[in-house]
């Protein structure tokens, strides 16, 4: 069940006092904000690209302003998007406990130095504290496991691992950056109810909704501001809904103004000019000097009547900039997905689970569907690298494995780090899956992701997870051969909710063959992904 929101108002544990922060592209994040995050749960949203990432780097003091500061109460943790992974990493590096489980070993070992003892900081139940909050999480691992790679984990798995950390640490405030991110269905009820439980300050970076109806208060960062909003999602989305209503009819009003103002100074010129032309007429007439006393006084008073009612469109025509300003205009992601022109027999894959055998053929879609550890990314890469090469590992469950028929497979993997190189800049990357499309056309299709100006030539180790995701996609459309089968393991991990919206209508329409890993019910049934492969 949602949270029922604070009702009491205890003092800030993050502060922003006029604080800004800009990149050295000239990229606004933040433009002298000042707010205050409380002791409670803040769901922190905002657009992929708006610098929700920038803002937890400025929090937990990776980053510096450039403008005002930043403060809190004590020590902030940290979920970030991207687990370490390394192959020498275990469980308990994980955890963030490593250093205290070595000395706790060395001294149980017979080692007498001073160092280990410091490093344990009396912290003699770690492993024991350790192994009992993995088991409260759904993780069954016993003490000797803190010491497993992290690479036996499943994606899930290790959020819920690195989650637990971040309880065990226990610090004044803590930051989870997309924790939903692989998480099945069981996974995301056990960290919804740690979220209901936490204790301190917790900010969350997150576009779930479900995890957002279990927060105190939403913070949206937007064109460099931060609004806070007390309740959660459902109550920040209705809020929203009566200000754009509000906003859209400022808006006509103020057109309705602009128009009419427009026409009567119109109206006011077209008398101008008549009574000018009349004037030369009667001055025909007229001795000189009278003539020209008339035409001055004539003059005059057309130029008061030109300046008033061209003050006063003026004002309207602010009226409207200032309506349209808040007025809320998202840009959306657009991009489409070329036709491979598959025929309807052509077979693309096979996949088999314990013996039972399901054929991928033309422009048919499939879901992988499992709890998380039950090897459904193991499934993937099997239809991706070719039997017997490298990198190939073979399937934990008996008689199952998968195997592609075309060499045309295009892969957007659950870790995406491997496929974009951190000192590629964006246009680098996606000109080495394109190499044949000039520069002009590249960045036209980076705009359609909402990749545009000096963000293209940016390094991806700067980008958000969001706009790290639209890279890859844009190397996949534009990859030459276009690929006849898309393997897509948890795509709308970091996605914002209208670039999911979009990457749903995207996919619909695709014409070649198209398998999905995602725990994302909503994502599959707006997919019509009805044919599904559950590994169990």
């Amino acid at each position: 069940m949602p949270t029922t929101p604070r009702t009491t108002t205890p003092s800030p544990s993050v502060v922003l006092t006029d604080c800004s922060f800009a990149w050295p592209d000239g990229a606004v994040v933040l433009d002298r904000v000042t707010t205050a995050f409380g002791r409670g749960r803040t769901g922190l949203v905002g657009a992929n690209g708006a610098g929700k990432s920038t803002l937890v780097r400025l929090v937990t003091g990776d980053l510096a302003p450039t403008g005002g500061r930043v403060s809190t109460t004590g020590p902030v943790d940290l979920l970030p998007q991207r687990l370490r992974r390394g192959p020498d990493d275990t469980v308990a590096d994980l955890l963030g406990i490593r250093p205290r489980l070595d000395a706790l070993h060395a001294i149980l070992g017979g080692d007498p130095d001073p160092r280990h003892f410091d490093a344990l900081a009396d912290d003699w139940d770690i492993e024991a504290r350790a192994v009992a909050a993995l088991g409260e999480v759904g993780l069954d691992l016993d003490a000797g496991d803190l010491l497993r790679p992290v690479a036996t984990l499943s994606g899930g798995q290790a959020v819920l691992t690195a989650v637990t950390g971040v309880r065990l640490r226990d610090r004044p405030v803590a930051v989870l950056d997309e924790p939903t991110n692989d998480l099945d269905v069981r996974s995301r009820g056990l960290l919804l109810d740690l979220v209901d439980r936490w204790r301190g300050t917790l900010v969350v970076v997150s576009h779930d909704r479900e995890l957002l109806e279990h927060v105190d208060e939403v913070a949206e960062l937007r064109d460099g501001s931060i609004r806070t909003s007390g309740g959660t999602w459902s109550d920040f989305e209705q809020r929203l809904a009566v200000e754009r209503s509000a906003a859209e009819r400022d808006l006509r009003d103020a057109d309705q103004l602009l128009r009419a103002e427009r026409r009567q100074r119109i109206e006011a010129e077209t008398t101008i000019a008549r009574r000018a032309r009349a004037g030369r007429r009667s001055a025909e007439s007229m001795p000189a000097i009278i003539a020209h006393a008339r035409r001055n006084t004539a003059e005059a008073t057309a130029g008061r009547l030109r300046s008033g009612h061209g003050a006063a469109e003026a004002r309207a025509r602010d009226q409207v900039d200032v309506a349209s300003r808040a007025v809320r205009d998202d840009d959306a992601v657009r991009v489409d997905l070329p036709d491979p022109a598959i025929p309807a027999g052509r077979r693309l894959a096979e996949l088999t689970v314990r013996g039972r055998t399901t054929v991928l053929q033309g422009p048919e879609r499939i879901a992988v569907v499992g709890a998380n550890g039950t090897g459904k990314t193991t499934l993937l890469e099997q239809i991706v690298v070719a039997p017997g090469a490298p990198g190939t590992r073979p399937h934990p469950l008996a008689d199952t494995g998968a195997t592609s028929f075309t060499d045309r497979v295009a892969w957007l993997p659950q870790r995406r780090d491997g496929l974009l190189d951190d000192d590629d800049t964006v246009l680098e990357h996606v000109a080495r899956a394109a190499p044949a499309v000039p520069d002009r056309e590249l960045r036209n299709a980076l705009a359609r992701l909402l990749l545009r100006g000096a963000v293209v030539d940016r390094t991806t180790v700067t980008l958000s997870g969001g706009e790290r995701f639209r890279v890859a996609l844009a190397g996949l459309v534009l990859a030459d051969p276009v690929p006849q089968l898309l393997v897509l393991d948890e795509p709308t991990n970091d996605l914002d909710m209208a670039t999911t919206d979009h990457l749903v209508e995207v996919l619909a329409a695709w014409r070649g063959g198209l398998v999905v890993v995602s725990h994302d019910e909503s994502f599959l049934d707006r997919l019509g992904l009805h044919t599904r492969v559950a590994l169990d």
